[in-house]
């Protein structure tokens, strides 16, 4: 299947402000696209330089020095996707802390969102009864999704795992930093993801696009995608970024004031038939 997927976001700000972003697909997708990527910052009819570089993570990312006034990043590009929902590995084995390899072994370990000392005898009264792997993974994704309620006039850029469980309300990356953090708990690695995720498959949802949060936890030797919001396997994902926890993979930083004045997603399912036409229509 065919996704298009890009945005339209604008930062207005009262100075030259340096900006970092994390607004491309993931290296893994690139062999996936069927249209360039090509990602623009755009101020005042003027494009705006960017120099792209790989983060500690993998994960690719702009640097700019964004000027005074607005600026507008864009994207719109098509992916190829398998089309199928997310894969359920029932058993998928959880390894022991000693045989994580080095790599993963940062994913077992607190961050500044995911705190895991305080969140750790919770977690252990509540799944250290859990059959290990797939199962206790799936009991912590059950227990985070009914125990949150979501609703974006809960988002707060500042909350906690251990806030979202006490509050127990949140948008998606709260759903994300509770379940890593319970996982990390029971010496399974985990670590958040951020990308796209479009209502395909489902029942259209009457809100605005936006760009999605889930986790990913290691078992059986591979990296497996869990969705604590949703708790269903969904179809279409397109991974932007992956890291410890929302402060590794935030879409946009400004080491200033930067107002976010204007802000649209798209993620559509397209049609072979209907794509090839509004290439040519754009030609």
């Amino acid at each position: 299947m065919l996704i298009r997927a890009g945005y339209e976001i604008t930062y207005d700000c009262p100075a030259p402000t340096p900006m970092n972003l994390l607004l491309s697909i993931r290296p893994e997708r690139l062999p996936d696209l069927v249209t360039m990527q090509r990602i623009t910052a755009n101020a005042g009819g003027a494009a705006v330089p960017m120099r792209q570089y790989r983060d500690q993570f993998g994960n690719i990312a702009n640097r700019l020095l964004a000027p005074a006034g607005p600026t507008t990043f864009r994207a719109d590009f098509v992916v190829e996707d398998c089309g199928q929902p997310d894969p359920v590995v029932p058993g998928a084995v959880q390894h022991p802390v000693e045989d994580v390899p080095d790599e993963v072994f940062p994913f077992l370990l607190g961050s500044r969102y995911c705190e895991t000392q305080l969140l750790s005898p919770l977690a252990w009264s509540l799944f250290g009864q859990t059959e290990p792997g797939w199962a206790r993974v799936q009991a912590i994704v059950d227990y985070v999704h009914d125990r949150t309620t979501f609703g974006y006039p809960h988002a707060r850029p500042t909350r906690t795992a251990a806030e979202a469980h006490e509050e127990q309300h949140g948008v998606c990356r709260d759903f994300a930093h509770l379940a890593v953090a319970l996982c990390r708990c029971m010496n399974i690695p985990a670590r958040y993801c951020t990308g796209y995720l479009g209502d395909i498959g489902i029942p259209p949802v009457d809100a605005p696009m936006d760009f999605s949060a889930w986790f990913e936890v290691w078992l059986g030797g591979a990296w497996r995608t869990f969705d604590a919001r949703h708790n269903t396997p969904r179809i279409g994902r397109i991974l932007m970024a992956h890291g410890r926890d929302a402060a590794d993979v935030a879409i946009t930083t400004s080491f200033g004031a930067a107002w976010l004045t204007g802000f649209t997603v798209v993620t559509d399912e397209v049609e072979q038939g209907e794509y090839a036409q509004s290439a040519r229509e754009r030609a």
